[in-house]
């Protein structure tokens, strides 16, 4: 890796664009495919850009049907759709928000009519907002939050269980803050621990119907989500706090989406991975 911080730089809404980032994050697989994910359908939320995006070409590349969901950017999802299909796979693209309990149905409707089922699914979909005080964060933005980072995750998982069977997988995205807090993004940080602990509860759940569930928590990698929710300044110094010193890429974060959506983690449940430059969360 050459790019150590990013420069500064800032966007005026989130959840940010992929293709007004400079440099643009590093999205492709590092590796070929070998077929870990063959015959198998995913649904991704917020796979148009950043973690989501680096997911979806990396499980088209092992062989799977991929839809995604994204809320408003269209110019990324149609470039997240174009790399799916020149991995020789199919892909659907759904526009929508997932705090719609009744989108989240059709979202999952859709994937099964068009690409014949579901056996993974990827909570990934997040918003954040800067706050420097718990008295500024109006509880408006409290509950659009929240609507979004978990009413969203569990609203998207109830619409998919019907359809998932015996070596399904389920992964939430979830992040370094539900372990370490984070002074300005309170209300973020508390939705992040609320999906470890709905991991580890919806995993113990569903173990006897052979359905594993697994978290992700990234550390400080480059997405949209960056340049949309922080000052320019704050911006330069993303990923210069951790051990590595350097923020991540969203392809150093997808493998282990690919990993645990593969059979490769058949003896995985309830666990959450930490892709996030070195930092020990003891979590």
């Amino acid at each position: 890796m050459t790019m150590q911080t990013p420069p500064p730089q800032t966007q005026p809404r989130q959840p940010g664009r992929e293709h007004a980032m400079h440099p643009r994050p590093e999205f492709m697989p590092r590796y070929p495919g070998v077929g870990r994910l063959k015959g198998k359908v995913a649904l991704i939320s917020g796979g148009d850009s950043g973690i989501g995006r680096a997911t979806a070409i990396a499980f088209a590349r092992e062989g799977a049907r991929v839809a995604f969901i994204y809320l408003e950017e269209d110019e990324d999802a149609a470039e997240t759709l174009r790399y799916i299909e020149r991995e020789g796979s199919r892909g659907i693209s759904i526009r929508g928000d997932i705090g719609d309990e009744d989108f989240c149905r059709r979202a999952v409707a859709r994937t099964i009519e068009e690409l014949g089922g579901l056996d993974i699914l990827v909570n990934n979909a997040a918003e954040q907002h800067l706050k420097t005080s718990l008295e500024e964060i109006e509880y408006a933005q409290l509950e659009r939050t929240f609507r979004t980072n978990v009413f969203g995750y569990f609203a998207l998982t109830k619409a998919a269980l019907p359809h998932l069977r015996e070596g399904s997988s389920i992964i939430n995205t979830t992040s370094i803050t539900a372990y370490q807090g984070h002074p300005q993004l309170m209300d973020y940080a508390a939705t992040r621990g609320a999906i470890v602990a709905f991991t580890r509860s919806l995993a113990q759940s569903l173990v006897d119907r052979g359905i594993r569930v697994n978290g992700v928590a990234a550390g400080p990698i480059w997405t949209p989500l960056i340049p949309a929710s922080f000052p320019a300044e704050k911006v330069e110094q993303h990923g210069a706090s951790v051990p590595m010193g350097r923020e991540g890429q969203p392809n150093e974060v997808a493998p282990c989406f690919v990993f645990l959506a593969s059979d490769d983690a058949s003896y995985m449940t309830g666990q959450v991975l930490h892709p996030n430059g070195g930092v020990v969360v003891n979590g």
